[in-house]
């Protein structure tokens, strides 16, 4: 099921919410309950089952303070 960033227009909340893609978008923001939430665009994620393990692009570069180079 994906998920969908939603920005209400007129506090301003931003919220992600775990919907098919046959539901329809909010509308309404659980903060302010006015009718001005609109879906934003965003990199969609993907998840493998079974894959192998995926690093973010610039791993093992030393880009992240995790990394480690041999």
């Amino acid at each position: 099921m994906p998920i969908y960033e939603y920005e209400c227009s007129a506090c301003g909340r931003r919220l992600e919410a775990w919907q098919k893609m046959s539901e329809d978008p909010l509308t309404e923001c659980p903060d302010c309950r006015q009718s001005s939430l609109r879906k934003l665009m965003s990199a969609a994620g993907i998840n493998v089952k079974g894959g192998a393990e995926r690093q973010p692009p610039g791993c093992g570069a030393g880009a992240c303070p995790g990394c480690t180079i041999d």
